[in-house]
């Protein structure tokens, strides 16, 4: 059920996505053409100054050169206008992929709380059962066998049991499992996983670590601690000196 609201809340906020990314293509297309064009009459103004340029008085001269140079900072402003329109469109997948990091990091953590849980259900179930065995021990062995059938066969012994399946299907998941996945090599990366941001971070205090930023769930954080907070690795380093 999580996994659906998660994906759910993740496809809604992507739905406009391929709208805004073929717009800023056309957009960048438009500027292309433009650029070529203007590339174009600077060219054009070129072969006519030098064909022309001993018979121009001095201030036709500047003249003209004045509109080759106009031409050149309207080529350039277009340029711009690309490049930026450029970086808006990586930003613009770049949060969604920040996003679907964030979300997948809270679906593992949810998931880790719950099947801590039924562990512990789990394991109190069994020191519960074990108990009322004890007990049916000193009643008879004809009592404990009548209702040693019926509590095995309870639905409360069949929910245990089948939550301790679930919790033993679903412990192998690593964190590395759920965050494998191509990093964009322009996105820098950060902790001991090497990951790109996601979740909750923390920095190392040491103003000389390598790393900086590290997630809650690699250091083995689930707050934010008090005071200042060293890395493993500063730490390590601190005690060998």
């Amino acid at each position: 059920m999580a996994t659906a609201i998660y994906l759910e809340h993740y496809l809604d906020s992507i739905e406009n996505l391929p709208c805004e990314l073929q717009r800023n293509f056309t957009l960048m297309r438009d500027l292309d053409n433009r650029t070529e064009e203007k590339k174009a009459e600077i060219e054009k103004l070129a072969e006519e100054y030098i064909a022309t340029v001993k018979n121009l008085a001095s201030e036709q001269r500047v003249e003209h050169l004045q509109k080759i140079q106009n031409a050149y900072s309207k080529c350039k402003e277009f340029s711009d206008d690309k490049v930026q329109l450029a970086m808006q469109t990586y930003e613009m997948v770049d949060k969604h992929i920040r996003r679907l990091d964030a979300d997948l990091a809270r679906f593992e953590n949810e998931l880790k709380e719950k099947l801590e849980v039924s562990g512990y259900e789990s394991t109190e179930g069994r020191g519960v059962k074990k108990g009322e065995t004890q007990l049916r021990e000193k009643r008879g062995s004809r009592g404990r066998k009548a209702r040693k059938g019926s509590d095995e066969d309870s639905p409360k012994k069949k929910k245990m049991k089948n939550s301790s399946d679930l919790s033993d299907a679903l412990l192998p998941m690593q964190p590395s499992d759920v965050l494998d996945m191509p990093v964009d090599p322009n996105e820098p990366t950060y902790c001991l996983c090497h990951q790109v941001s996601y979740g909750e971070m923390i920095g190392c205090d040491n103003p000389d670590c390598p790393i900086e930023w590290f997630h809650f769930a690699c250091v083995d954080l689930a707050t934010k601690p008090k005071g200042k907070w060293f890395c493993p690795r500063c730490t390590q380093d601190k005690k060998k000196k």
